[in-house]
């Protein structure tokens, strides 16, 4: 599985601004925070940093987009 590149992530900028947009996100270079994205035969995916561990998590259906979202604002929020 190879980082998505340019192309792959133009097919994902809607999603890319609503990353973009949470607080305490620093974008390394396009598409790179604490997640960044892979593109296989069977779509995009983005890895997200959880912990010490990566976690695969698919970005190609809309449903899949708000999980993804949901994931990085759950993991931006501090701990109680």
């Amino acid at each position: 599985m190879k980082h998505a590149d340019d192309a792959a992530l133009d097919q994902l900028d809607d999603l890319l601004n609503q990353i973009r947009e949470q607080v305490g996100l620093k974008e390394r270079k396009r598409g790179v925070f604490f997640l960044h994205f892979h593109e296989d035969p069977a779509g995009l995916f983005a890895d997200v940093r959880t912990d010490a561990d990566w976690e695969r998590v698919p970005a190609n259906t809309p449903t899949e987009k708000r999980r993804l979202v949901a994931k990085i604002k759950a993991a931006l929020r501090p701990p109680r």
